[in-house]
C-alpha cells in the first residue's frame, strides 16, 4: 500500500482498509478444466486446482475494485503527460507520372501497358 501514499490520502487509505481485505469468490475445478478444455490445454489436477485459487483471487479483486465510488475520479487516458505533435499537412508530390513511366517497356500515356488478360 505504500505506492498509494503518492495519490491517495493516509486517512483515505485507512478508510478503505476494507478494500484490502479478501472476499471469497470461488471458480471451481469443473469451471477450469472446462476452460481448459475449450483453450485446447492439457492441464494437471495440480495445475487445475492452482488456476482455481488463482482466478478466484482475481475475480475476487475485481469484486472489491467494482465497490469503490468513482464518480468524482477524472478517466486517466495515460499514465504520463503526452503532448499531442500534430503537423500541417502539404501535399508534396514525389515523383511525377511521366518519369514513373519513362523506362516502361510499353506505355498509353502515363499508364503502363500490360499485356489483357483472360
Amino acid at each position: 500500500m505504500s505506492g498509494l501514499t503518492d495519490f491517495i490520502e493516509p486517512q483515505t487509505l485507512i478508510e478503505l482498509d476494507w478494500f484490502f481485505k479478501w472476499e471469497a469468490f470461488v471458480i471451481d475445478l469443473k469451471t477450469v478444466e472446462r476452460i481448459a478444455h475449450l483453450a485446447r490445454l492439457e492441464v494437471s489436477p495440480a495445475q487445475a486446482q492452482e488456476f482455481s485459487e488463482q482466478l478466484s483471487k482475481i475475480l475476487g479483486y475485481f469484486e472489491q475494485i467494482s465497490k469503490l465510488d468513482t464518480k468524482n475520479v477524472q478517466p486517466l487516458v495515460t499514465p504520463s503527460e503526452i503532448e499531442a505533435f500534430w503537423r500541417d499537412d502539404e501535399q508534396v508530390i514525389k515523383h511525377e507520372s511521366e518519369a514513373m513511366v519513362a523506362n516502361a517497356p510499353d506505355k498509353i500515356g502515363s499508364l503502363y501497358k500490360v499485356p489483357p488478360v483472360v
